[in-house]
């Protein structure tokens, strides 16, 4: 990167104008992207900020700030950012199908980098595989008539060069949206890359990548992009390239500076890593597993839980998982969060809700709501007893290294027999 200044900082951590590598320069840069972003990233305090629940790489003005997932302080960096870069390979965030995804092993990379190297792979491959021309309108002189004549413009620009025209015609060529997508991503990573390998490869790259119109890409542009047949081995390095435009802020800064942001909400990640490794533990059984399933609770407001596990063909064997990227305080839930799991139990006829988190591994006992619930079924009213726990799951192996047992550690807390 253009400089080796880094901060590493875990989630719900201070970073004050204190701190050496920290001025007020940056923490206005930060603010302004935390604005930018619905105040979702990190609250201001006095002459500095509080991170939220977001993870990954901020660089600005030559600083990169680290942001690590941790839920406690017995592990090293080291350990937090490959549990992170593991959780974001099971989620699908990271493509490991990549000829380049190998390369998310090297620790000393940080997010950022990992996912520069990871693009530029995708390129180098679309490269030696060939590039796809596409048809597109190009106005402007040509010297022998083609296409449609703009008479205003060749009056304008050729009333004294008569063996030109003025023309509006087809071009068969590289210079497409998609590629000037490709190019505006891979010109960000050459920016934020100077001084290391990375930059070097960035020129390499361009070296074999058509040129193409500068453009500043936008959203919609992007998401106007729509692959066929030919263009769909593209989808990887246009994902990635989507991350990368999109996460770029040229304008938050005052200067030369540039701003890149790449930040993933932790109670998401660990929301959808959760569902996916159930979903994997389960397959091949009689039970079907759902993520923000939702039922209609009062006017438009509907409750959507996290995970419902439900057996294809039995409708009393239903369980609810509501997870919790955090530690309860005094390792008990919080009413509020109670409260919700009965709301759960009950409109889903639950035979038992958890709370789920991450933590040492224990298995807590079953606590039946203090209340009595009845259902219809084939006529017959039928009591129900909805049960509810805290439960925790160990997120590392004995080797410090993203646990594959996760889904069986979650099913085995259940109690149940899910064969």
């Amino acid at each position: 990167m253009k400089s080796n200044a880094r901060i590493t900082v875990y989630e719900h951590d201070r970073l004050t104008t204190n701190h050496a590598l920290f001025n007020t320069r940056h923490l206005n840069a930060l603010l302004k992207l935390n604005e930018y972003h619905n105040f979702d990233y990190f609250d201001p305090i006095p002459h500095g900020i509080k991170f939220k629940q977001y993870v990954g790489i901020i660089q600005v003005d030559g600083l990169s700030i680290e942001v690590l997932p941790k839920i406690d302080r017995n592990n090293s960096s080291a350990d937090w950012k490959g549990l992170l870069l593991q959780m974001l390979k099971a989620c699908g965030h990271l493509k490991a199908t990549s000829a380049g995804a190998a390369k998310v092993k090297r620790q000393h990379l940080n997010l950022l980098e990992v996912y520069f190297d990871l693009y530029l792979s995708e390129i180098e491959i679309l490269i030696r595989r060939g590039l796809v021309k596409k048809y597109r309108k190009n106005t402007g002189n040509v010297k022998a008539l083609k296409g449609k004549l703009e008479f205003a413009g060749n009056i304008r620009y050729n009333l004294v060069h008569k063996e030109r025209f003025y023309s509006t015609h087809q071009v068969y060529d590289y210079d497409h949206m998609l590629h000037q997508t490709l190019a505006h991503a891979i010109e960000i990573i050459e920016h934020f890359c100077k001084g290391s390998y990375l930059y070097d490869r960035c020129k390499r790259v361009l070296l074999n990548f058509p040129e193409t119109t500068p453009l500043k890409v936008t959203k919609k542009q992007i998401e106007g992009i729509v692959l066929n047949r030919k263009t769909a081995p593209y989808s990887q390095a246009l994902e990635l390239a989507r991350l990368i435009v999109l996460n770029y802020s040229p304008d938050i800064t005052t200067g030369k500076e540039k701003m890149i942001s790449l930040l993933f909400d932790m109670n998401k990640l660990w929301e959808e890593f959760i569902l996916i490794q159930i979903r994997n533990e389960l397959a091949g059984t009689s039970y079907s597993v759902k993520g923000q399933d939702s039922q209609a609770f009062i006017g438009s407001n509907y409750l959507k839980p996290d995970v419902v596990v439900q057996h294809n063909s039995d409708s009393k064997k239903v369980y609810i998982i509501d997870t919790k990227w955090k530690r309860p305080t005094n390792q008990s839930s919080s009413i509020s969060d109670l409260r919700q799991m009965y709301a759960y139990n009950r409109f889903w006829k639950a035979k038992k809700a958890m709370l789920l988190y991450p933590g040492e591994s224990r298995n807590n006992m079953f606590i039946p709501f203090e209340t009595q619930d009845f259902f219809m079924d084939n006529d017959q009213t039928t009591a129900i007893t909805h049960l509810c726990k805290s439960g925790f799951v160990s997120i590392l192996d004995e080797n410090n290294k993203l646990s594959d047992t996760i889904g069986r550690q979650v099913l085995d807390l259940l109690e149940e027999n899910f064969n």
